[in-house]
């Protein structure tokens, strides 16, 4: 199974994808006859510091897809901090398996989380009523960092 497992990933990395989840999910946005748009965009975004996220996929519609297999805690905090610094995105994640625990120990699941914070989730297929939604916002090239406060500089230390 590790072998099978390992080969299946270095061949999504000769065709251009970071795991198999995302290959298969390119595959099923194409079947759909949606436009292929991998890693496309960057969206800019404040924790310390200005930063910037590439989504996995944008579909047609807007909306912008993450596929996940494992999912840290720096991952879910951006995550967080994106869908509050920019409400106007739609950003859906599809995970490998939603029932997986946050961390060892945690009662909390990936799917958990995301209902929590009211992020719409999957697991390893884009269902067809995403593939379908109309159209409502699709992100430009570059999504800048738009009215999250002031920053605060750190006092410069002699």
């Amino acid at each position: 199974m590790v072998n099978y497992n390992r080969k299946r990933f270095r061949e999504a990395r000769k065709r251009g994808y970071r795991s198999h989840l995302e290959e298969t999910i390119a595959n099923q946005i194409l079947k759909a006859k949606h436009s292929l748009r991998y890693e496309t965009v960057k969206i800019k975004w404040v924790d310390f510091a200005i930063r910037s996220y590439t989504p996995d996929f944008i579909l047609d519609n807007g909306i912008i897809i993450e596929v996940k297999g494992f999912w840290s805690t720096g991952d879910r905090r951006k995550h967080a901090e994106i869908q509050q610094q920019h409400s106007n995105l739609d950003v859906r994640l599809v995970f490998e398996n939603s029932g997986r625990k946050i961390r060892k120990g945690s009662a909390t699941s990936y799917g958990m989380w995301c209902e929590k914070k009211n992020i719409q989730y999957c697991d390893r297929v884009i269902p067809q009523k995403w593939l379908k939604e109309k159209l409502i916002f699709m992100p430009s090239k570059i999504v800048d960092v738009v009215d999250v406060g002031v920053l605060i500089e750190p006092p410069i230390r002699k």
